[in-house]
């Protein structure tokens, strides 16, 4: 479970690391400013949408440093560059995936966790 009042601290945190007001963080991330002042406040939860909008947008951020405080940010000092692929979706994990061709998506991200707090991060 997210502790609002940690999560806020940290959002705020990255904030501040690049040097942003939360009304130009927000248009840079894509929500409305009132949801960031409301995740400040603790007012309202983040919603996944929210974080992983966070995620793409700043890749230094670490996902289990900016839920629950553990890992290190920002995370170009802490991670080799390989921990993050690009378009190489493991064989196992290929076979498991649908897709259907006639919605038009496509995949942009997928992220592994291990059970030892660990994760990878494929891009495309």
């Amino acid at each position: 479970m997210i502790n609002n009042e940690d999560f806020a601290k940290r959002l705020q945190e990255v904030i501040d690391f690049y040097g942003e007001s939360a009304s130009s963080f927000s248009e840079k991330i894509g929500v409305q400013r009132s949801s960031i002042s409301h995740i400040l406040s603790g007012r309202n939860k983040p919603s996944l949408d929210f974080v992983l909008k966070i995620l793409s947008t700043y890749p230094e951020v670490e996902l289990y440093w900016l839920l629950n405080g553990k890992g290190t940010f920002p995370i170009s000092n802490a991670l080799p560059k390989e921990e993050t692929k690009k378009a190489e979706v493991p064989l196992g994990l290929q076979s498991k995936l649908k897709f259907d061709s006639n919605e038009g998506k496509q995949i942009e991200r997928i992220v592994i966790f291990y059970s030892d707090g660990t994760f990878k991060n494929f891009q495309n």
